[in-house]
């Protein structure tokens, strides 16, 4: 039985409780979301780029 009521009181938060977002602001959020994970993963690879540089000119330098 108590079950039943978790799940009844589960279904009757999200119904009357949640307040979900409009159309529009889930997009917006979405696109936002997208473009700071582009952002962040082309830094990432500048500076694995670099790092690369880095180490390939470190380990040609002959001693």
């Amino acid at each position: 039985m108590k079950l039943f009521k978790d799940i009844k009181e589960s279904y009757d938060e999200l119904v009357y409780k949640v307040s979900w977002p409009s159309q529009k602001a889930l997009i917006n959020s979405s696109v936002l979301v997208l473009i700071a994970s582009i952002i962040l993963a082309v830094f990432i690879w500048v500076v694995d780029q670099v790092f690369s540089k880095l180490m390939e000119l470190i380990y040609s330098i002959n001693f």
